[in-house]
């Protein structure tokens, strides 16, 4: 078994853990690392497929597509972390399934 199959394999496993937080997790924060084990899992599978050949080295363009993702992982999050404390300041909840009260006070 190569070592690009298990990286592949990985990111696969966190990409499918990822779509189920995202799907049956209520909270906001919860929410936002499940997107984040998403991407790492993204990463993973590009890495994993960047091979070229078994005597060749990597290809350097996912590894470059990987670093830039990381880069917008980095902002994404920062900003879904930010919209999250946002709405919680304005409406009191750390979900989007609760009804916020009249006029957005607590």
């Amino acid at each position: 078994m190569s070592t690009y199959l298990v990286y592949t394999a990985g990111g696969v496993l966190l990409y499918a853990l990822g779509t189920y937080g995202l799907l049956a997790k209520r909270h906001l924060i919860h929410k936002v690392i499940s997107a984040n084990f998403m991407g790492s899992g993204v990463f993973l599978i590009l890495i994993g497929l960047g091979n070229r050949s078994p005597e060749g080295g990597p290809d350097p363009v996912p590894q470059a597509m990987v670093l830039t993702g990381i880069v917008v992982t980095v902002a994404l999050t920062a900003l879904g972390l930010a919209i999250v404390k946002r709405y919680y300041t304005a409406t009191g909840l750390d979900n989007l399934d609760d009804e916020p009260s009249a006029g957005g006070d607590r």
